[in-house]
């Protein structure tokens, strides 16, 4: 039985969990305090990967990352290596891929806050970035917990949209998800079902954790 599958899920998806905040707590943030035109179609823009065919996203992916993608050509150029079919791109679909998973989470905490500590915040002179880091994020940690929760139980599961871009290398891009796939392919149901076993549990306490968390709040 060959575990590298779901030890490549596992790394992928705390890589996906620790970095997705760098880009959605901001946004986040942004979505919920600032008002601008075009709010509606960036709100649009970060919510779609949770509408669209996991197939067409990758697909979309693959074109921007593959060699002649704009993506993929700066990636070239800055190590020297070809983004799609590797873990570094396989992660990047992750994080867009889970984007919204972590966005709504957050922008959902941040709206409960009570608007008096902004106001606050603001009397007593601090800029947006400190309010952001001083006030917003320390008051809002079990909607950023849960958010950490659900990116990792999706992360988990991935599989049109990390088939797309990093294919089957084993050791690299083949996560659980597509060592089950193959499995049932290949008629091995033992392999698939112990990969399934292993992950079910997993994803169950992920989810469990969150409704703890909401139940607190």
């Amino acid at each position: 039985m060959d575990f590298s599958p779901l030890v490549l899920s596992v790394k992928l998806a705390l890589a996906t969990t620790l970095l997705i905040p760098i880009v959605a707590a901001p946004t986040a943030y942004i979505l919920a305090f600032c008002r601008f035109r075009g709010k509606s179609l960036i709100d649009a823009i970060v919510s779609l990967p949770m509408v669209l065919p996991p197939t067409v996203l990758g697909f979309g992916l693959l074109i921007l990352m593959g060699p002649h993608g704009p993506l993929g050509k700066l990636w070239k150029d800055a190590t020297d290596e070809r983004m799609v079919f590797s873990f570094s791109g396989i992660l990047l679909a992750s994080l867009i891929y889970n984007l919204p998973f972590a966005v709504q989470p957050m922008r959902a905490a941040f709206e409960k806050l009570d608007i008096r500590l902004l106001e606050n915040s603001a009397v007593l002179g601090l800029s947006s970035t400190a309010t952001f880091f001083r006030v917003v994020l320390p008051n809002s940690l079990p909607g950023l917990a849960a958010a950490a929760m659900l990116v990792f139980a999706h992360s988990l599961g991935e599989f049109g949209v990390i088939l797309m871009v990093g294919g089957s290398i084993p050791g690299t891009t083949k996560v659980a998800s597509i060592a089950i796939y193959e499995a049932v392919e290949a008629m091995r149901y033992q392999d698939a079902l112990f990969m399934s076993l292993a992950i079910i549990p997993v994803s169950f306490l992920a989810l469990l954790a969150i409704n703890r968390i909401n139940g607190r709040r």
